[in-house]
């Protein structure tokens, strides 16, 4: 399973989130971006209770504000066709 988290974090704290996030399980890539949301979060996991466990793992990382969490709908393009 994919899940993507746009999130949104105190100002001038994104570096430090970017970090913290970089390390939890789960997670498979971390990017800062600009815009409406300050940081960009790719999950893969290989069942709904480990994505959901590493949302709240995003959610819960210091400074972290407010996310918004999009998951993959399978079957709908990309590289998820096959699964």
């Amino acid at each position: 399973m994919i899940a993507y988290i746009l999130a949104t974090c105190v100002p001038g704290n994104e570096k430090e989130v970017i970090a913290k996030v970089k390390d939890l399980p789960s997670v498979t890539e971390v990017n800062g971006v600009m815009g409406k949301y300050d940081v960009f979060v790719k999950i893969e996991a290989k069942d709904p209770t480990n994505v959901d466990s590493a949302i709240s793992k995003v959610r819960n990382v210091a400074h972290v504000t407010s996310t918004v969490t999009m998951p993959v709908i399978y079957g709908q393009g990309g590289t998820v066709d096959d699964e």
